[in-house]
């Protein structure tokens, strides 16, 4: 359905948030689960899904890296969402007076400083969204929510503070994916191609594969290891790389990989976010 991004989660979630902030005008679709979000896509009822894949705080998104490679989906774009903790509560609720701040447990371990000055008790909840819900259905002052300020919109909540957490860098970067894949033109800059690999169970072999990224002055972003099917020898790599899988020096690094590799499969190439570009910046 065109004009229609998924994501997993309630509405007002971070997801959902990133969602509008990419998209502004598009209809977001909450998802139950990630496999949802995917099979929106894949049965035409979103165009595209927004998951996220790595925290600045938290890492990686489990299982992400596992469902992609077997999606039937493609990588499209990136999107990088500076995630904003907001202290929610009812009308009429006061600072002193709150007891209990109700959230999930990844975002409860980011705002310990808030909790320990104004000794709430953290009560774990299933996500951020659903926690914001879950307060405006039961109507306490002695309890908050740590969610966005979207879902203190959706679900009438009042934000008591903002930018709560205790870093401020933290952020989060999803995939956006689509049936199709959809490459940049080959002279466009800053493209970034995502792919997976899992190498010959022989020595050296990751070594040997990743050889050709060197010889040919591609630059590798993101290598990640995760156990396939259980085994611990059999190891899928999830990529990204600077460039355009139909540049020359990256077609050959890719040859080369493949050469050495068992499997190989790019997931798409797509526009580096700003985000990216100035965070490389920085580094140089």
């Amino acid at each position: 359905m065109s004009g229609v991004i998924a994501f997993q989660g309630m509405p007002g979630a971070y997801s959902d948030l990133a969602c509008r902030s990419a998209y502004p005008g598009w209809t977001t679709l909450p998802c139950p689960s990630f496999e949802a979000a995917m099979a929106a896509v894949r049965e035409g009822r979103a165009e595209l899904a927004m998951l996220p894949c790595e925290n600045s705080l938290a890492g990686r998104v489990p299982d992400i890296h596992r469902m992609l490679p077997d999606s039937g989906l493609f990588v499209v774009g990136e999107h990088y969402q500076r995630v904003e903790h907001c202290l929610l509560a009812h009308k009429g609720a006061t600072l002193e007076g709150l007891k209990r701040a109700h959230s999930h447990p990844v975002a409860l371990g980011q705002v310990l400083n808030l909790l320990r000055e104004r000794r709430l008790e953290p009560v774990i909840e299933a996500d951020t969204a659903g926690a914001a819900k879950l307060l405006a259905e039961h109507p306490s002052l002695e309890d908050a929510a740590i969610a966005s300020s979207l879902a203190g919109e959706i679900y009438g909540l009042e934000v008591l503070l903002r930018n709560v957490e205790d870093a401020a860098h933290n952020t989060t970067r999803f995939y956006v994916m689509s049936r199709e894949p959809s490459y940049p033109p080959l002279d466009a800059p800053d493209t970034v191609t995502t792919f997976v690999f899992r190498v010959r169970n022989i020595p050296a072999a990751l070594y040997k594969a990743l050889g050709g990224f060197a010889t040919n002055g591609v630059n590798m972003t993101k290598l990640e290891s995760y156990m396939l099917d259980g085994e611990f020898t059999a190891t899928q790599f999830l990529c990204d790389v600077d460039g355009h899988p139909e540049h020359p020096a990256l077609k050959r690094a890719l040859s080369e990989l493949a050469y050495f590799s068992r499997e190989m499969r790019v997931l798409g190439a797509y526009p580096a976010h700003p985000y990216r570009l100035g965070q490389a910046a920085q580094a140089d």
